[in-house]
């Protein structure tokens, strides 16, 4: 996946001079591709709430890239057998235009076509409430995907654990899917059928010697109903009275009778039971094929709901009766949330960089709010050459870092960051690997 720099440096005549000889060499030179990353003007406030403020959006910034990374794994685990259109389903809401807001789109064309929601995050509002504002979003995302995932991984739990009954040997392994009602004698008062497993190179002894085991075993009673790479699963007819007499003997012989009481209820239970577990697991990707056929990128924003904020019953704002009814169809409940609140939150994370960009110009080059924002994504394999000139265009702006650039150890006094993560210039980097 992509990887994107965005920077920015002052608004003022000669560093948009410098911007524009960054852009003259690096399309020459096929460094990297490059556009401008508009932010709104903001309500700045106090320096030292700036400061501040851009503790918590370094801190914010982690936590939505790690809740968004922890989503895309959770697509990945629910689409278990569709693994390969993962990808596909890592989409963002198209944007602000009117034409685009019913579509998805990749993360790579939401980056480079970034436009500000200010309906979701007004400008005229403090930046400590904007930020505020998606801190507590992220936060209700994150509390949500909590829940829902602990509920699926409790189901896929007591499916796996389910499934293992079935995968065992004949001593240990369920048999509600290998017996029927048509194997035992049922509803009598002297006669019962016992299950006994018999090794494989025994069979032909036990068929000799399983009626003079013991006595009033009923004659030509056994059955060879299932068996695996040891051995197999006999039934045997006997009077109650012999059953204790029958089990040793049986086991001098070196023939098992596997404890085993057939109840139709329990087993009906069971496999019931198996099978809606089956079926809830899959419904939570998906409850038909239809959305895969028809392609994900087109599918309209009524297919999925928006966690909202507050009252979690509320429904997504803007989503019409309509739209309401028309949820569900084709995807099932958790990979729709988990997709459209994989959006949410990347839509915020990349706002929230926007933000960073924001407050680090100011404390970088002072008020008043003057600078443009690049984003800039580099081609592979050109990412030294490009840093190499985005330090030399852009050193006037702090000559001791620029020089500092070639010590590798050095530390940027008072800034407590290595030139590692300190340019002359405001820098964030914006990694698009989800799935790395």
């Amino acid at each position: 996946m992509a990887e994107f720099w965005l920077i920015s440096a002052p608004g003022d005549k000669e560093n948009l001079q410098a911007l524009e000889r960054m852009n003259t060499v690096t399309s020459k030179s096929n460094l990297s591709y490059n556009t401008k990353f508009t932010i709104p003007d903001f309500k700045v406030g106090t320096l030292d709430s700036l400061v501040s403020l851009s503790d918590e959006l370094g801190k914010l910034d982690t936590f939505a890239e790690s809740l968004i990374k922890k989503m895309a794994q959770c697509i990945v685990e629910v689409m278990e057998d569709a693994k390969g259109k993962v990808q596909e389903n890592l989409l963002a809401n198209g944007g602000l235009k009117e034409k685009m807001k019913c579509l998805k789109i990749d993360l790579t064309t939401f980056v480079t076509r970034f436009e500000w929601d200010m309906a979701k995050y007004p400008a005229k509002q403090p930046l400590v409430a904007v930020v505020d504002t998606l801190a507590k979003q992220l936060a209700q995302i994150e509390t949500d995907l909590k829940t829902r995932t602990a509920a699926y991984n409790t189901l896929k739990g007591n499916l796996e654990n389910l499934e293992k009954k079935s995968m065992g040997n004949l001593f240990t392994r369920t048999l509600a899917d290998i017996v029927s009602k048509e194997d035992f004698v049922l509803d009598s008062e002297y006669l019962i059928t016992l299950l006994v497993i018999v090794p494989k190179t025994s069979y032909a002894q036990w068929q000799k010697t399983y009626e003079s085991l013991s006595d009033m075993v009923v004659p030509r009673s056994t059955k060879l109903i299932a068996e695996d790479n040891e051995g197999g699963l006999f039934t045997v007819t006997m009077f109650r009275k012999v059953i204790d007499d029958f089990k040793s003997k049986a086991k001098e012989n070196k023939f098992i009778v596997r404890e085993f009481f057939y109840d139709e209820n329990e087993i009906k239970n069971e496999r019931e039971e198996l099978a809606k577990l089956v079926s809830d697991k899959k419904q939570q990707y998906q409850t038909s094929r239809v959305a895969l056929k028809k392609g994900s990128a087109a599918l309209p924003d009524h297919m999925v709901k928006v966690t909202p904020l507050g009252n979690t019953d509320r429904p997504a704002t803007g989503q019409t009766e309509r739209e309401r009814e028309s949820e569900g169809e084709g995807e099932g409940p958790l990979f729709r949330w988990l997709k459209v609140n994989f959006s949410e939150a990347f839509i915020a994370w990349i706002h929230i960089k926007g933000l960073r960009v924001f407050v680090e110009s100011v404390l970088r080059y002072g008020l008043p709010v003057n600078f443009q924002a690049v984003l800039l994504q580099p081609h592979k394999k050109s990412t030294k050459r490009l840093r190499e000139v985005l330090n030399a265009v852009f050193k006037h702006l702090d000559e001791v870092a620029a020089a500092s650039m070639m010590d590798a150890a050095m530390d940027i006094p008072g800034l407590q960051l290595s030139n590692q993560d300190y340019f002359p210039y405001v820098y964030f980097h914006i990694d698009l690997g989800l799935l790395d």
